[in-house]
Order: C-alpha cells, then structure tokens, then sequence
C-alpha cells in the first residue's frame, strides 16, 4: 500500500510540476511515469521487461546512478567502456512498453534495445537466443500508432551486430520473426479459466509455426514499431526461457545464468553497435 501510494504521490506531484512558478520560471517536469528528465538519461537506453533485471545490468555499469523505481519503471544510468547507458524497464506488455518508449525518447533517447524473455516455438531453442528481424503485430497498443499494414522491422544493421556478439559469446541464435501477442492466459498459456471456458491454443500455436515464427513475446512489435516511427534505431534481444504453452521452463541456476549472460550481451551489443555508428 506505501508503494502504491508513493507512486500515485509522484505522479500528482509531477501534474502540479508542469506549470511556471510564481516568477515566471519554467519548472522541469521528471517525465510521468518513469520520473526520469532528460538530464538523467543516455542516448542508448536497454529496455528489460522485468524491473528486477535491471539490478542485474547495474553490476556491469560504472558508475550506476538510481534515477527512479516508479511502477514498473526501474531506471539507472551508468557507463559500459565509457558509453553511457540507461538501463530501464518495462514490466509485462505493450501497453507499458509504449509508455517506456515515449518516456525515455522525451529524455533524449536514440538508440532501443528490448532484451527479454520470450517463448520459442523450437523445442531446440530452450535456453538460446531469438534476434528478430521482424515482429508479427497481434499487439492492439501498436495500432493506436498505425495502421495493419506498416511493419514491424528491427535495424538490419543493429541485428547484424547483435549477431555477432552472441557468437562471440559462443552461444546460439536465430533471427526469423517473431510474434507479438497480447493475451498471455487466452493465447499462450493455459489456466484454470481457459480450460472452463473452453479455449484451445493448439490452432494458434500451430498457425505460428506454419508462418516459422521463431518465437513468442508481449512487447517486441510494438517497440519495434514505436522505434521506427521516432526514427529510434531499435533491435530486439530475447533468451527462450520457456517452450509452447510451458511445457518445457529454464528454471533453477541455469535460468539464473541465462539472464545474466542475457544482460552482458544487451550491454556490448550496444557498446558494438555505438562504435559502428561513429
């Protein structure tokens, strides 16, 4: 109840900041959510969707600055061999996802990267990585940005580099598309509920796999597609921690490493990617 009522504090207090005071001055307001100004955040910011991932970046970064944990947003700046990075979250879905996206481009963001879970249709690819080259949008936030017919396309030459440094580290991959999708319990995870009301995800599931979508997530397409229309150079990087409807789960240590190795290789992507881009 102290969190929630700390974070509906911030958000009021952030309302009553958007005004001049009484000399005239402009008050800088921290951005809604995330409570972060532009200030506090670097060109080149992670997106992790589990906050508590974040904390897993910060052992990597010199010099990590806290800027906020409000909501589901935990933000840190910090540098990785001299490049300054933000490292934010997202938590579960597009709709957060978008927001996390618009807040940190307010603050001056240029470069995406998603890097996160996501469940893969490959029985072979527990516990690899999926790199997308695109995201089938079955989302419904990133149509409030455009219309069915705009894709979803990560930068080819992020993904290149992505590429690269996942074999550097001696670990698999796969590019393909992925597919975005809202309902995690309707569409990719069956429940006490869905199995009373009588809902068979095998037909979607086999759908997927006859369009060789390589894996399935609940935020890749719409930040994919919010990254383009900022004209924001945005990639994806997921580790497959789970198979189709669960059946198989990375669990114990071994999730444990993947996820960490997960954050060392989001974070040299990015160093990579910044030094092709001078």
């Amino acid at each position: 109840m102290h969190q929630l009522l700390t974070s509906y504090l911030n958000v009021t207090e952030a309302v009553k900041l958007n005004k001049s005071d009484a000399k005239g001055m402009i008050i800088i307001m921290p951005s809604l959510y995330t409570r972060a100004e532009a200030k506090d955040i670097g060109e080149y910011v992670l997106f992790s969707g589990d906050p508590w991932r974040v904390e897993t970046v910060c052992k990597y970064l010199d010099e990590p600055q806290k800027i906020a944990f409000s909501r589901e947003f935990n933000t840190y700046t910090g540098f990785y061999k001299g490049l300054r990075i933000t490292a934010t979250s997202t938590g579960i879905g597009a709709p957060s996802a978008a927001i996390a996206m618009e807040e940190m481009y307010e603050c001056g963001m240029r470069t995406a990267l998603r890097m996160g879970t996501s469940m893969a249709l490959d029985d072979d690819m527990l516990g690899h990585y999926i790199v997308p080259i695109a995201s089938m949008r079955r989302d419904g936030t990133s149509f409030s940005y455009a219309d069915a017919s705009y894709p979803a396309v990560a930068e080819l030459e992020f993904v290149n580099v992505i590429n690269e440094t996942v074999a550097g580290f001696g670990k698999r991959y796969v590019n393909g598309v992925s597919c975005t999708m809202d309902g995690f319990y309707t569409q990719m995870r069956e429940s006490k509920f869905s199995k009373e009301r009588g809902v068979d995800m095998r037909p979607l599931f086999s759908e997927l796999r006859t369009m060789k979508v390589s894996g399935v997530d609940m935020e890749s397409a719409c930040m994919l597609t919010v990254g383009r229309l900022m004209g924001v150079s945005t990639a994806v990087l997921t580790v497959a921690t789970v198979l189709e409807n669960l059946k198989q789960v990375l669990e114990g240590d071994k999730r444990i490493e993947a996820e960490d190795l997960l954050c060392r290789i989001a974070l040299e992507s990015l160093y990579k990617f910044s030094k092709r881009n001078k």
